[in-house]
């Protein structure tokens, strides 16, 4: 395994009921301002609301909602929530929501403390913090980026149209509560687009250096082969506590930095999907799963090792009278049945992407991930999008 260092700022309550039981007393921390910041409003349909405002007010909080922030959050959005945290003189920002309400708090828990241009200094290219981010504490409601365990927060400029993510361990939530039964309402597609997103996030870790045995690749193949197990038996039965809580821990254990220690990691495929939602907003898990298999058709043999263990330990699929570059092959194509299987599409006409839509544009725009087996070209970048339409 390579050197590493590992920290995570993170502490986390997991469980039924864990809201009610620690928010009230950790909420009391901070001071006497929470910033409650939350999506469309489906946490004022499902009783998610209703439950934390309860334990704020029983703390004495006073409470300033911020409510809209989207499926691809926004550096506007951003701008407008520090504006808030600042008028308002906020003490805690607690963001209750899936990974776009967290990355986007992250974000304004910096801005709002910060003289310059946070996108510039610190989305546009790595910057270092020097100062002390806003509080922030986060409510899970949707299994799927892992958000709440590290300072990643993918952030996205409409005006120059990219998408770009960044993790600061600064940003690290000081507190994460995660009750998998908040999970229940979430639609059946968003359900689905997050656990794919989850497995997204294993298989960019797993698909680099170091190839030798390592514990996080082992880690990595156990978990992959939970998502597979526990979304579909989610699906099946969308009050499955024991699939939703698993998929909630292992969207967390994804994310949380342990099994990206010692790897180089990929990330590609993250790369080219944020520019797609940058130019067109579609939905992040569902981008995912078209690209994913294209791309690994693309690089499998400059990984063959990797792709093999993949189909073998992951698959099941018995090696057994099959060349090393069949059984790769054919570990690609299961992880293509299985999205298939689970809803997500394949296309990206799927997605909405017409013939308006200009692919070269994106392709031209994606970052060059270095960590992956093959270092992609923009030429094809564009091949590969060509290949998903």
């Amino acid at each position: 395994m390579n050197n590493f260092i590992f920290e995570n700022g993170t502490k986390t309550y997991f469980g039924k009921g864990c809201v009610r039981e620690y928010l009230t007393c950790l909420s009391r921390h901070y001071g006497q301002t929470v910033m409650l910041a939350y999506g469309g409003g489906s946490i004022k349909r499902n009783g998610v609301y209703d439950e934390v405002m309860a334990c704020l007010q029983k703390a004495g909080q006073k409470v300033i909602e911020f409510s809209g922030i989207g499926a691809n959050p926004t550096y506007a959005k951003v701008l407008e929530g520090a504006k808030a945290a600042r008028e308002n003189k906020v003490d805690l920002i607690l963001g209750v929501g899936g990974g776009s309400v967290m990355d986007c708090c992250k974000a304004i828990s910096m801005a709002a403390v910060y003289d310059g241009d946070i996108w510039k200094d610190f989305w546009a290219r790595p910057g270092v913090i020097d100062f002390e981010p806003l509080p922030l504490g986060v409510i899970v409601t949707v299994a799927g980026t892992g958000s709440e365990m590290n300072g990643g927060a993918v952030i996205t400029n409409e005006e120059l149209k990219i998408k770009t993510g960044r993790d600061y361990p600064k940003c690290n939530a000081k507190f994460a509560l995660m009750d998998p039964t908040y999970t229940y309402s979430v639609p059946k597609e968003q359900m689905v687009s997050g656990g794919f997103d989850i497995l997204s996030h294993i298989m960019e870790t797993y698909f680099s250096e170091p190839d030798e045995g390592n514990v996080s690749d082992d880690i990595s193949e156990a978990l992959m082969r939970g998502v597979i197990r526990d979304l579909r038996a989610a699906i099946r039965d969308p009050q499955d506590y024991t699939a939703r809580s698993n998929l909630m821990w292992e969207s967390a254990m994804a994310e949380n930095r342990i099994i990206k220690l010692g790897k180089r990691m990929d990330f590609e495929c993250h790369q080219m999907e944020h520019q797609l939602g940058a130019y067109t907003n579609c939905n992040h898990g569902a981008g995912l799963a078209v690209l994913h298999p294209v791309y690994y058709r693309h690089i499998y043999k400059d990984g063959l090792a990797k792709f093999e263990r993949f189909a073998v330990n992951v698959w099941g699929i018995s090696p057994e009278g099959k060349s090393s570059e069949a059984l790769a092959r054919e570990g690609v194509e299961e992880l293509a049945k299985f999205i298939r299987e689970i809803g997500l599409p394949a296309t990206l006409r799927e997605l909405g992407v017409d013939e308006t839509t200009d692919l070269k544009a994106i392709a031209d725009s994606c970052n060059l991930a270095s960590g992956g087996y093959r270092k992609m070209t923009h030429e094809e970048i564009l091949k590969i999008f060509r290949e998903c339409y």
